[in-house]
């Protein structure tokens, strides 16, 4: 049953890790991902749908992104969506598909952008610490129901937190590579 608890926390905690990881792929670094658009909604006959669903989108090198969206009745609707998200740069529609070329980063931008990380960091170690609390609570959920002793809640809540420590060293090491990934001119 302890175990159990373990294994769940390690995996919640993992999970933590993973949506870091997904919320760092949003920040730009010094060479453009499409990753920067991917929260971009576009109206679609009424629905909010992702614009990677409503077109192509790839890098097309270091500072260009180019979107060709499947229908070209699209057009307006992506650039007008773009526009609205606010990253940073205009589209430009040329009639088949929409550019974003985007200026190199001034060291101001990209310390902005390592503050961005720094709060995506401290969100991800509160859900691994709420983790930590839910797998606390139900070791002393067991003990309470006298199916463990006081000595073998200690011990397991002693193991979670050193499964705490292991994955906050992971968020912190995450941070790390992207903020040097960000500094990196």
């Amino acid at each position: 049953m302890v175990n159990e608890i373990f294994e769940q926390t390690k995996e919640n905690m993992q999970k933590s890790i993973e949506a870091l990881k997904r919320d760092f792929a949003s920040l730009r670094t010094g060479k453009v991902t499409t990753g920067i658009v991917d929260n971009i909604k576009v109206d679609y006959y009424g629905t909010m749908t992702a614009l990677n669903q409503v077109g192509s989108v790839i890098a097309t090198d270091a500072t260009t992104i180019s979107i060709t969206p499947w229908e070209k009745t699209l057009l307006p609707v992506i650039e007008k969506a773009i526009q609205e998200a606010n990253i940073g740069v205009n589209p430009n529609n040329d009639g088949d598909f929409i550019k974003l070329f985007f200026p190199p980063m001034t060291s101001e931008q990209r310390q902005e952008i390592v503050k961005q990380a720094k709060g995506m960091v401290e969100h991800a170690k509160i859900a691994v610490r709420n983790v930590r609390k839910d797998g606390n609570d139900k070791i002393k959920k067991l003990e309470k129901d006298k199916e463990l002793s006081e000595d073998e809640s200690k011990k397991a809540q002693d193991q979670i937190q050193k499964i705490t420590d292991e994955y906050i060293a992971k968020v912190d090491e995450t941070f790390k590579a992207k903020e040097a990934d960000i500094l990196k001119v």
